[in-house]
């Protein structure tokens, strides 16, 4: 086996590993709450030492909130800017297939984001901390489209595409919950994109048509 290979089984084992924390700590914090559970339970649950925990994860909520902002945005950031600047419709393509990507990688069902929005509601400090999380990494993916597409980082246009982006996930969230929805996170993002531009493509209302 090659080198390259043994690499990415091991960067694919560290990934499952950090998902199957993260689940368990979603679970156990959307039943019993952040002190109502242990970091053994946890590293029994998912048969790791505590140690493993902490190569992770600092505290369990990190585990909670998932993987390192940092390195996560780092790579989605190359990944976007690998792509190239291919038009501002390509834009919002571009942002929701690495979101996509990162959804399946991540390993995410409609039980664990169910759970993870539990967990959320239940711990207001864990909300707060999602919420300047969640507008950072936004910060950061706008800088991301200004740099891709050579405009300033204060462009209305790099701001509307991350805007489209919160909305769909909003929504996305929203209907993926629904009770008896078997429908998976990809279909209904991709739908609701193409409604959206169909909503977006509709003739302005003028008083001066009438």
């Amino acid at each position: 086996m090659s080198e390259s290979a043994t690499l990415n089984r091991r960067e694919r084992r560290k990934q499952e590993t950090a998902s199957q924390l993260t689940a368990v700590c979603r679970r156990l914090t959307a039943e019993r709450g952040l002190a109502g559970f242990t970091l053994e339970e946890v590293c029994n649950e998912v048969d790791v030492s505590r140690r493993t925990f902490f190569n992770y994860f600092a505290t369990k909520e990190d585990a909670v909130i998932g993987a390192d902002p940092g390195e996560e945005a780092a790579k989605f950031g190359e990944d976007f800017l690998a792509l190239g600047s291919r038009g501002w419709e390509a834009v919002v393509d571009d942002l929701l297939s690495l979101v996509i990507a990162h959804f399946e990688t991540a390993d995410i069902d409609t039980v664990g984001h169910g759970e993870f929005m539990q967990a959320l509601e239940r711990e207001p400090k864990l909300w707060a901390r999602f919420v300047g999380t969640t507008r950072e990494r936004e910060r950061q993916a706008a800088a991301l489209i200004a740099e891709r597409e050579g405009v300033d980082p204060d462009d209305p246009r790099a701001e509307a595409a991350i805007l489209v982006l919160t909305t769909l996930l909003r929504t996305t969230g929203d209907r993926l919950l629904r009770p008896g929805n078997t429908r998976e996170f990809s279909a209904i993002m991709t739908e609701s994109l193409s409604a959206l531009r169909l909503v977006l493509a509709t003739p302005s209302f003028r008083k001066d048509s009438l």
